[in-house]
């Protein structure tokens, strides 16, 4: 019984060390409706996201990279977003209207 217990912990163990850093070098991407005139960097979503030509990434996302919030940063600093996702999954074409309406905003309040 303590065997099995123990063989059982070690593979949780295992599948916890293989596990985290899938997760961890996840890229997120933002591409960009338009290029942004320079090579920029910004944090956003609590990654720090590098933006060339009209793409974002950031190579070492936070639980809050991928969410609404980090999106709109991303639009205010970037400019509008045809696409924000990583290898998983990708905003819906509602969510990416909501990022984009954080520029209309800005916009608006000037």
């Amino acid at each position: 019984m303590k065997l099995q217990t123990l063989l059982a912990a070690t593979m949780a163990l295992v599948t916890i060390s293989f596990a985290a850093p899938a997760l961890a070098d996840e890229v997120v991407v933002a591409k960009l409706q338009n290029p942004v005139p320079a090579a920029t960097k910004f944090i956003a979503g609590g990654a720090m996201f590098v933006c060339e030509a009209d793409t974002c990434t950031t190579e070492s996302p936070s639980s809050e990279t991928f969410t609404t919030g980090a999106c709109k940063t991303i639009a205010r600093k970037a400019g509008l977003l045809i696409s924000y996702g990583n290898v998983r999954s990708s905003f819906a074409a509602d969510k990416l209207a909501v990022c984009n309406a954080a520029i209309t905003t800005q916009v608006a309040k000037k």
